[in-house]
């Protein structure tokens, strides 16, 4: 598995939150890290600067760069991408990870915010990887990692905030069209999203204190973007990751980008809160948007109960001891777990968002 240590990693949003926890796992691995960010002065709302985040990223072990970046200027990605090259000479991966947040209903949304939260997620998305691709294409081992959730069109994700579910998954559709676009070019693309809500600043417009509780450390989406970082470019992309199933995954495990066996009838989604889906955990932590993945070491039942998916198989169900399917007979899947996979048909919920 490739290591980190030399490389030029370039992170949008790094200046706090979980841009920052990725610089410094990076940093700690050896690698360069440019900060891009618009906070180059303190905010006593929003503590942290990209300065300050630099000065930690070297201390952890790193290089880093400080780079103050609207990313809703292509002029100043433009400029932060020629500061970073002429700094370390290369770009190895860009971290898609700046991100803007509104969650209400579509009268309840004024238009400035649309706005913004296209401007900073999706197109935003579009300008970066633009701007780093002929770099990237130079490496030896480039990805592209964006910050997104699994695509799924389930109305009940879009209809209490639309606006950003929209922009969301603008980015979550950049991550499928560029993971096929440049395979060819042995650029990996890659969604990265957390299981569970996050403590983050993003917090403070979702419930503040009181949902931050009940949330996560950064550091978890940290150590499965590091994670996917490291694997072979051209073994993994155009995958939708869900942190804590790439976080437990052993180190150099298999990657394989084998098409699941079944596509879901529906994608049960995480929480009202989060345009997100839950899904199973598969080999290497992955899925792909619209289908259920079986997660690895599933020995036979060819049945989700949570994808509620239908099979024709001759092998007995593990879900019900004692009987045996009958050949080629379609049957429903139980609604209980699969006892032959732990983990398979989780019907935990969870809030995300980010």
């Amino acid at each position: 598995m490739p290591s980190l240590e030399g490389k030029t990693v370039f992170i949008t949003g790094a200046s706090r939150g979980i841009g920052k926890a990725i610089g410094l796992a990076a940093a700690r691995e050896g690698a360069n890290v440019v900060v891009a960010a618009k906070s180059d002065v303190p905010n006593p709302k929003l503590p942290g600067t990209i300065h300050d985040a630099a000065r930690e990223m070297e201390a952890a072990g790193g290089r880093a760069l400080a780079v103050r970046c609207d990313v809703r200027d292509e002029g100043e990605i433009a400029a932060a991408v020629a500061t970073a090259v002429e700094r370390f000479g290369a770009i190895d991966a860009l971290v898609n990870n700046a991100s803007a947040i509104f969650l209400a209903g579509t009268l309840e949304t004024p238009m400035k915010r649309w706005d913004l939260m296209h401007q900073v997620n999706a197109r935003a998305t579009f300008a970066c990887t633009q701007a780093c691709l002929p770099h990237l294409e130079r490496s030896a081992n480039p990805h592209v990692l964006v910050l997104s959730p699994p695509l799924s069109l389930t109305p009940r994700w879009f209809a209490p905030h639309v606006a950003y579910t929209i922009a969301k998954y603008g980015m979550s559709m950049c991550v499928l069209g560029m993971a096929e676009e440049f395979r060819d070019r042995g650029v990996a693309v890659n969604a990265l999203w957390p299981r569970t809500v996050i403590a983050t600043a993003a917090l403070n417009l979702l419930g503040g204190d009181a949902l931050a509780r009940h949330g996560r450390t950064p550091e978890i989406v940290a150590d499965a973007a590091i994670a996917i970082l490291r694997r072979e470019a051209r073994q993994c992309t155009g995958n939708f990751f869900v942190d804590e199933d790439v976080s437990s995954a052993p180190r150099g495990s298999a990657t394989s980008l084998a098409t699941p066996s079944r596509r879901a009838r529906s994608s049960p989604p995480i929480s009202s809160s989060s345009p997100e889906r839950r899904v199973a955990p598969s080999d290497g932590g992955a899925v792909r948007a619209g289908t259920f993945a079986p997660p690895a070491g599933c020995a036979g039942c060819r049945t989700c109960p949570a994808a509620r998916s239908t099979v024709s198989s001759p092998r007995s169900c593990s879900a019900s001891p004692g009987r045996r399917r009958r050949r080629s007979a379609t049957r429903r899947a139980r609604d209980r777990p699969c006892r032959r996979a732990p983990g398979c048909g989780s019907r935990s919920r969870t809030t995300t968002t980010r």
